[in-house]
């Protein structure tokens, strides 16, 4: 089994009002399932709750719901409700009365837990046959034209920058530390149709997007006519209607030659690269060879 040791590092203290618009909300039979396996309907905690997505879903079904998340701007762009009381707290340390909670939930959170310490908690607040449940959704699955290369992109193109704890999301959870007897779930599913910029808006919100961000991934090393090494850094910086906004650096051995923003369409990307390789190149060398 799988256990987060150590609070994690908080991806998402950023970015609220993008989560809020891009992410995906969950099925209501979730909602619904999870109101009828908890032993009453008096108090439901929903910690790393983000905006509230899974928050809003248990409101009708509880007397009372609290989202805690530790990010003041997810919390911000929470929607507000009558039942639900909202709080800007981590999942280790619970605001909750002891033995008070029906039903304690972690919608793509529970991996970014320190579970030993979240688990104390949960112990703490929850009555006599509370219940407790985790749930988180991996990679989409796209229409079999698209699926192949996204998923060639997941892996070998982004992968590196996952987070180790996005592994327990794409093992669905199956190896994550739960030290409670576990109770069959049904399956469901979450089903969108998307436009191509809400698709790129949720690819945005990955961690891995920021982890390459702040990495200042290198897309291109080429060696110039005149033995100069020119790097080109790429950062992906946002999406503008069906485009893709970039910021390139080109750099040699001295330092930095210029640095701009391009906007290109999501199919012109991989052209686009080639041919800022090649003028790269170019621009360097005669510049060298005019110097």
């Amino acid at each position: 089994m799988l256990s987060n040791p150590a609070r994690a590092r908080n991806w998402f203290e950023q970015g609220g009002k993008a989560y809020a618009r891009y992410r995906p909300g969950y099925p209501s039979q979730l909602a619904a399932f999870l109101a009828s396996v908890a032993p009453n309907t008096r108090i439901a905690v929903d910690a790393g709750c983000g905006n509230g997505q899974l928050t809003q879903l248990l409101a009708p079904y509880f007397r009372e719901v609290v989202g805690l998340d530790p990010s003041e701007e997810q919390i911000a762009n929470a929607v507000p409700s009558k039942r639900i009381r909202y709080q800007c707290v981590p999942a280790e340390q619970l605001p909750i009365a002891d033995g008070s909670a029906s039903l304690i939930t972690a919608a793509q959170a529970a991996h970014w837990f320190d579970l030993p310490a979240f688990y104390r908690e949960v112990r703490r607040i929850g009555i006599p046959g509370g219940m407790l449940a985790l749930i988180s959704y991996g990679a989409p699955n796209l229409e079999p034209a698209l699926d192949d290369r996204f998923r060639k992109s997941y892996r070998e193109e982004i992968g590196a920058y996952w987070p180790a704890e996005r592994k327990l999301v794409d093992m669905g959870y199956a190896t994550i530390d739960f030290p409670f007897e576990e109770l069959k779930a049904p399956s469901l599913e979450i089903r969108l149709a998307w436009h191509l910029s809400e698709f790129l808006g949720y690819l945005l919100t990955w961690s891995a997007f920021r982890s390459a961000r702040e990495a200042r991934r290198v897309s291109h090393v080429a060696a110039t006519p005149v033995g100069m090494t020119v790097t080109a850094e790429i950062e992906l910086i946002g999406i503008e209607g069906k485009a893709l906004l970039f910021k390139v650096a080109c750099r040699d051995e001295a330092g930095l030659i210029g640095e701009g923003k391009h906007r290109r369409a999501i199919v012109d990307v991989a052209r686009f690269m080639h041919r800022l390789q090649e003028k790269t190149v170019q621009a360097k060398g005669n510049a060298r060879r005019g110097a």
